[in-house]
């Protein structure tokens, strides 16, 4: 696939505290992007440079192949920020007319899109209400549909998730998968890391402004890795003891094994088999990105020190 946004090298001071700290990544066409990283850890900074709110101190930002332009490029991108940014005493209607011809649209067509976006959300009667009187799920509805309803090629939703209930949950996120099959990108940014797993091709880590993981989720699960095992079978062997695997625990005839050094996952089957056990089920359990994303960053506080800034 084709590379929509380079992030090259991009650092970020603010007086002596190093917020984004020499990061490069790259992101395909139509791809679901995470970028995590604890309280503190630089993605607001970050995400705020690609979006032309902040000039990088140093390094390069390409957008379709070209060096980013806010001026003009910033109409390509739909940013929906963890601070929602909607003018409370404006009625909703208004509100997303009004956004979608600051984006270049007409009145005509702002008009039908916002219509159809709000037919597919049951937003239709919302339309003279203030935004003030909108509980938080529904401003997060509003919003959402304000950030993509001029067809941006370029999505970051960060925390898109908050204060929604399970059903709208679920209707924010049909809508990203369809406007990644559309060839919409998406960077999503959350804490949330059961919502990565599900939704996010590619994922990077950063903490204390800088990158520390990088690739895809099938990937790193593969590379954190601990080569433990879950196994059923319809009767325990005579014996458990054997060099190529240690028990990490046993309930009943559900077993958990961690291969030992040296040895395969096969090993252990066929000393199950020999000992005449019947395999009902046999996995390799991976780690979870949750667990692999407290596993890098544990001990990280939640703010930051100030760090010198050398040349």
């Amino acid at each position: 696939m084709n590379t929509i946004l380079e992030v090259q090298n991009l650092k970020k001071y603010f007086s002596s505290q190093k917020a984004v700290d020499d990061i490069s990544f790259s992101i395909s066409k139509g791809s679901i992007f995470g970028l995590l990283g604890p309280n503190g850890a630089g993605k607001t900074t970050l995400i705020r440079m690609i979006t032309g709110i902040f000039f990088p101190d140093s390094g390069n930002i390409q957008l379709n192949g070209k060096k980013f332009n806010p001026s003009d490029d910033v109409i390509e991108i739909g940013y929906m920020p963890e601070e929602r940014g909607l003018y409370k005493k404006m009625k909703v209607g208004e509100q997303a007319m009004y956004l979608a011809q600051l984006k270049g649209l007409s009145k005509q067509e702002a008009f039908t899109r916002v219509k159809e976006w709000f037919e597919r959300f049951e937003m239709q009667t919302w339309w003279n209400k203030k935004v003030d009187d909108l509980s938080k799920g529904m401003s997060q509805k509003l919003q959402f549909v304000t950030t993509v309803l001029h067809e941006p090629k370029l999505v970051i939703l960060d925390e898109p998730f908050s204060g929604l209930d399970p059903v709208n949950t679920n209707l924010i996120k049909d809508e990203i998968f369809r406007l990644s099959q559309k060839g919409t990108t998406i960077i999503f940014s959350t804490h949330r890391m059961e919502q990565v797993e599900e939704i996010c091709d590619h994922i990077i880590l950063v903490n204390k402004g800088q990158k520390i993981l990088d690739g895809s989720v099938k990937e790193i699960k593969q590379q954190f890795k601990e080569h433990i095992f879950s196994a059923e079978v319809d009767r325990l062997p005579a014996s458990l003891t054997h060099p190529s695997f240690s028990i990490v625990q046993q309930e009943n005839n559900n077993l958990t094994l961690k291969i030992n050094e040296g040895y395969k996952s096969n090993d252990v089957l066929l000393h199950l088999i020999n000992h005449q056990s019947t395999i009902v089920s046999y996995q390799e359990i991976l780690p979870s990105l949750n667990e692999i994303f407290i596993r890098l960053v544990e001990g990280t506080p939640t703010a930051r020190k100030f760090e010198p800034v050398t040349a």
